[in-house]
């Protein structure tokens, strides 16, 4: 990983005021947290942590999405979490964060801050407003771990699929000719959709043609755009197995 160069305290100022966590903080108690700790970019398709690692690092992540995930014995992958900026996430007993076996990889180019485990405990859980802050993350990242657990339980693949999409979607991206009434569109490529629900690629591809075939969804290079909402919502919604 690539340190961003000490000529940009400016830059590296503002970074940390945009990360939620930090939020509470006045100018001089960010400049003093910028001082001590370091930032990184990341290409995409770094994986920058792996079971291997055994040290603790916390990392907070500020630009860009990473993916979580594990692999079987026989290099199948299963995507367990896909986090955006403003998360923190690593090996760290002393704010009840784990890893498990997991990689964490760049989806995108990152920005992240790294802190040891005396850093953490220094400038992070000795100031009341941060750890307030850092327990409504892990509160929600809790929510959000039963509700996977959830749909890979009682939810067939088509309603995972679906579940996804709409967890997914993002504002398309600017386009110089964009139509009126442009829709949500998800960026992964259909691999990636199937290790996020546990199956193999070609499923997805049926699932997604068939939502499509529905007209749900419209599938472009690399994007999901979806055209239906509502009907998605439906079917991510029901609790029936199909046979």
């Amino acid at each position: 990983m690539n340190e961003l160069p000490s000529r940009m305290p400016a830059d590296k100022v503002h970074y940390l005021r945009d990360i939620d966590i930090f939020r509470d903080l006045d100018q001089r108690e960010v400049e003093l947290l910028g001082e001590r700790t370091p930032m990184q970019r990341v290409p995409t398709g770094t994986v920058f942590f792996s079971p291997e690692q055994a040290a603790e690092v916390l990392f907070i992540l500020k630009e860009g999405q990473v993916r979580l995930y594990h692999l079987s014995l026989d290099g199948k992958a299963l995507t367990t979490a896909i986090l955006e900026p403003g998360t923190i996430f690593g090996e760290m007993a002393l704010l009840g964060q784990r890893l498990h076996q997991s990689y964490a990889e760049a989806l995108s180019p990152c920005l992240l801050c790294l802190m040891s485990r005396e850093d953490v405990k220094r400038m992070l859980l000795s100031d009341p407003r941060i750890a307030t802050r850092i327990a409504e993350i892990l509160g929600q990242r809790l929510i959000s771990a039963e509700q996977r657990l959830s749909d890979f339980a009682f939810k067939n693949l088509p309603q995972r699929m679906a579940s996804l999409l709409l967890q997914m979607a993002r504002p398309p991206r600017s386009r110089r000719f964009r139509p009126t009434g442009s829709f949500p569109e998800v960026h992964f490529t259909h691999e990636a959709l199937a290790e996020m629900i546990g199956t193999y690629r070609e499923t997805a591809t049926k699932i997604l043609n068939e939502f499509r075939a529905q007209g749900l969804i419209q599938l472009r290079r690399g994007c999901v755009v979806i055209i239906d909402s509502s009907r998605l919502q439906t079917l991510s919604a029901l609790l029936e197995r199909e046979e």
